[in-house]
């Protein structure tokens, strides 16, 4: 099992691509539900990946890499650290529309199995409030008025 202190299971692989964190995003709010109740369904990753394809929110990325994703988190999910995956996953897109996505997503996946269970309530709860306070994106590159600074200095 790799070390839970410097383990990283999913890989962006084009740091820049916001449609690539995007659907990391996307698929770690499914797998935080699915675990949440200790019994990650085949259907709550079904419908991870067909909630994502419905909505055509990663086209770019293939089934099988979408279910590769979703289990490697399901597990990594597990150990003690899970939030701070999770926030650090959501970090990089939180300028992005994708709080109502990431509800709907989280409901649809507790709704799955036809058993909604308290901690998948919980797990729901959690990322309501992450999407709400989450701290936005940091601008990287130089801003407007620094740039403006420096011409007249």
């Amino acid at each position: 099992m790799p070390d839970a202190a410097t383990s990283n299971p999913i890989e962006i692989t084009e740091p820049s691509s916001l449609n690539e964190q995007a659907a990391v995003a996307l698929v770690i709010a499914g797998a935080l539900v699915a675990v949440a109740d200790r019994r990650v369904s085949p259907v709550e990753r079904d419908e991870v990946i067909r909630f994502i394809r419905g909505r055509g929110l990663a086209p770019h990325i293939g089934d099988n890499r979408l279910f590769a994703m979703f289990d490697e988190f399901a597990e990594r999910l597990e150990e003690p650290d899970f939030a701070n995956v999770v926030i650090n996953t959501l970090r990089p897109v939180s300028d992005l529309p994708l709080a109502a996505h990431l509800m709907e997503l989280s409901e649809r996946v507790a709704a799955a199995d036809e058993d909604i269970h308290p901690h998948e309530v919980q797990a729901i709860k959690l990322l309501r409030l992450l999407t709400l306070v989450l701290p936005r994106a940091k601008q990287v590159g130089p801003s407007p008025t620094s740039a403006a600074s420096k011409e007249c200095a």
